[in-house]
């Protein structure tokens, strides 16, 4: 997996970039290399490419990765995830694109036997997810785009918070430690403050938190 690239503006679920793209991808060969890679996120990134491709040569807008597989891209595999959660409006789209690289449909997910993965879209839209997300360089011209990493932490705070789930509690820390000099405070904090999360108090303390 190459470098990250630059934070994109959150309009839409990303429009598509393919007039940047310059060689034609051949899906048989992504395909083949994804299955012949052992690093789990390298392959799980690469195949979240290859769906952004396949969609964006159809003229739709990018998929947003999120959920597991982007906290373990943030994390650097601190965390793992079997599966790839997108946020995509177009449902038939997507759902035509998995087909084409040979997922097949099993209750909520779409499974591709072959490689050992599972894909699925639990969101449609990220209303009021605005931080800039981050678009990702892959190998063989492909990349993908990420949810934004405020947007990541705010999700994992209330998972944190209201779910109990301590997993998520020390992903965050790690996060905010990891990241500290980079992040929108004053996004988050409003954000945080907003009553459907309620997760200010937490995060000003972990904000005012020395790293060990």
């Amino acid at each position: 997996m190459k470098k990250p690239g630059k934070r994109l503006p959150p309009a839409g679920l990303v429009s598509p970039i393919r007039c940047c793209y310059h060689e034609p991808v051949d899906i048989k060969d992504i395909l083949t290399k994804i299955g012949a890679t052992e690093a789990p996120l390298a392959r799980q990134m690469l195949m979240t490419g290859l769906i952004t491709r396949v969609l964006e040569d159809r003229g739709k807008p990018a998929p947003v990765l999120i959920g597991g597989l982007a906290l373990s891209y943030y994390t650097r595999e601190v965390y793992f995830t079997a599966d790839i959660d997108l946020a995509y409006a177009d449902r038939d789209a997507l759902d035509a694109a998995l087909r084409e690289l040979g997922f097949v449909k099993k209750g909520r997910y779409w499974v591709h036997e072959g490689l050992d993965m599972a894909v699925e879209a639990p969101a449609s839209e990220l209303a009021g997810e605005d931080a800039p997300r981050e678009t990702v360089e892959l190998e063989g011209g492909l990349r993908c785009v990420v949810i934004g990493l405020e947007d990541l932490i705010i999700d994992r705070m209330n998972a944190c918070k209201h779910w109990k789930s301590e997993v998520d509690c020390e992903m965050t820390e790690l996060l905010i430690v990891r990241y500290r000099q980079e992040l929108d405070w004053v996004y988050l904090e409003k954000r945080a403050a907003l009553p459907v999360n309620d997760t200010l108090v937490e995060l000003r303390t972990l904000k005012d938190r020395k790293s060990p």
